[in-house]
């Protein structure tokens, strides 16, 4: 369970010490601390489900949302979150992993993200065709579709049979709202390859 330090005061308001209390239960594993003043108090708890609360507003995507959905054959130990309008990337590491946090474009941050709950938690996760558009918008520009190609079945070993199965109408629509060289290349390649 995600436990505030305002929580705690209030839990804990009979102690003369009651940061002491606190410091006390992190000491003795009985609280873990995620960021300043937020805490959870299960160390089982997946760290997928605590990245929103950790900095947010966010999601996950990029790399973590594409292992996810099987786009890629990792298995990604980082989790990686989009963002907007934070201008800095953001790294934490605490007991449950480490999350890190990248801006995207603010008219796109809305769309094609889910909702998911579990055991009392919301985790939001971006679309295998959203998690794409993040990661090719943060990669270094490419120069034509042949680079393009590389980057997506070579660099990033994107499954290609996965690949085939994306909505492309979701892509097309995501497109517009990037200012991205890959993107725009994503988007022709699609044409030329799929549209047939």
């Amino acid at each position: 369970m995600i436990v505030t330090t305002l929580y705690l005061k209030e839990k804990y308001k009979d102690y003369t010490d009651i940061n002491g209390k606190i410091k006390r239960d992190v000491e003795n594993g009985i609280l873990f601390p995620l960021v300043r003043g937020i805490y959870e108090t299960n160390s089982e708890t997946d760290g997928f489900l605590l990245s929103s609360y950790i900095y947010g507003p966010s999601y996950l995507s990029f790399e973590y949302a594409l292992s996810y959905h099987n786009m890629i054959p990792e298995r990604v130990m980082m989790y990686t979150n989009a963002t907007f309008n934070k201008r800095k990337s953001k790294l934490y590491k605490n007991h449950f992993g480490i999350f890190a946090y990248r801006d995207v474009p603010k008219d796109v941050f809305p769309f094609f993200v889910q909702v998911f709950e579990q055991d009392s938690y919301a985790y939001f996760m971006a679309s295998a065709e959203k998690a794409l558009c993040d990661l090719l918008y943060i990669k270094k520009p490419v120069k034509s579709m042949k680079e393009l190609k590389v980057l997506l079945f070579e660099d990033l070993r994107i499954n290609r049979e996965t690949f085939n199965e994306l909505n492309f109408n979701d892509i097309k629509f995501l497109s517009s709202k990037y200012v991205s060289n890959n993107i725009k290349y994503l988007q022709k390649y699609i044409e030329s390859e799929y549209r047939k």
